[in-house]
């Protein structure tokens, strides 16, 4: 019988770029589902290997499929699975983790020290189908804007790194405006923070920001942070801080800003190492955990803020059909964009 074959983008060179190839079409084997692709979005993930960083190299083999952003419908389930219909709307968890390690069997998947990205070690969702364990299958329900849960992996990022604290009443900074802090200042107001400022250098996304509610986008490459501090009467320092940049000037000057006995979220990575005074941190009694992936009940707390009025629509700036994904990683690449999404249901 000769083997079906579908669009996929994959990684088809040592090298900057990505290409539309046709691939085979996965089958799903015991406690796996094939899903059919209706919408994915470009990450940041994406960009790196695109770009081919050094960080890329060590994970993508050339000639994968890329991609971990995405929602679709179950089009097949393998033996041994149950729980799932053909046609349910779903998304998935993109870590597949080892579920026997110490943080497996304690419901902390996210730390699971063999854990593997969907689109990053293995195949991912930029293609027409994706096989996945049924057990990393997310239901979704129908009534949610297919366009915002295509990007859910990413809200899931902005939410476990929001909702590490409590939030009601208290003052956040945000560094770093790219897509996932924009939503997280979304999250931070939503969930009932007093004021939430974001900084950054790049104008059109701190635009966004302010799409979002956030009380002050602000330019720190001219704007002093320290006067929009006093203009929204942030007197003691920051309570909460959302590193989402990487950047280590970003982060030291979070550090600064922060009220004695803060609590810091750190998403961001960095392309070399940050040097910190660890006096300070301990005198000021500052507490950082660092962030990686979802928790499972992210899942569910992101469908219930969306449907509680949650409004992620104005991240979204481009949208394009899958065969023109250049387009969208020229967008997400010029740093002129938000959410980048690309549909895989439509003829162009």
């Amino acid at each position: 019988m000769q083997q079906k074959m579908m669009d996929a983008i994959i990684k088809h060179v040592d090298g900057e770029g990505l290409a539309l190839a046709q691939v085979p079409v996965p089958e799903a084997g015991p406690g796996e589902v094939l899903i059919k692709i209706h919408k994915t979005a470009i990450c940041g993930t994406d960009v790196h290997i695109y770009d081919w960083t050094d960080w890329s190299k060590a994970h993508v083999k050339i000639g994968q499929t890329i991609g971990h952003e995405y929602v679709g419908e179950i089009a097949e389930i393998g033996p041994g699975v149950s729980g799932l219909s053909i046609g349910e709307r779903v998304s998935g968890e993109g870590h597949i983790t080892c579920g026997h390690c110490r943080n497996c069997h304690t419901g902390n998947i996210q730390w699971c020290k063999d854990t593997i990205g969907v689109g990053v070690d293995r195949n991912g969702a930029f293609a027409e189908y994706l096989c996945i364990p049924a057990k990393n299958v997310i239901k979704i329900d129908p009534e949610l804007d297919e366009e915002v849960v295509s990007f859910f992996d990413a809200f899931g990022n902005a939410t476990h790194t929001a909702l590490m604290w409590n939030l009601i009443g208290e003052d956040v900074l945000i560094t770093g405006a790219g897509p996932i802090g924009i939503i997280a200042g979304g999250i931070c107001k939503f969930a009932g923070a007093r004021r939430v400022v974001i900084t950054d250098v790049n104008d059109y996304r701190l635009q966004l920001a302010r799409k979002l509610g956030v009380d002050a986008a602000v330019n720190i490459a001219h704007e002093d942070l320290a006067e929009v501090m006093r203009r929204l009467k942030i007197v003691e320092g920051f309570d909460v801080g959302l590193e989402m940049s990487g950047s280590g000037a970003a982060f030291k000057q979070m550090i600064s800003v922060m009220r004695n006995g803060g609590k810091i979220s750190l998403l961001g990575l960095g392309s070399k190492p940050i040097e910190l005074d660890m006096n300070d941190i301990i005198g000021r009694g500052l507490t950082l955990q660092g962030i990686y992936g979802r928790k499972m009940d992210n899942w569910h707390q992101m469908s219930y803020m969306v449907q509680g009025g949650l409004d992620l629509t104005p991240v979204i700036t481009h949208r394009y059909h899958y065969t023109d994904f250049q387009k969208g990683f020229d967008a997400m690449r010029s740093g002129m964009s938000g959410k980048v999404v690309l549909d895989w249901t439509k003829e162009k």
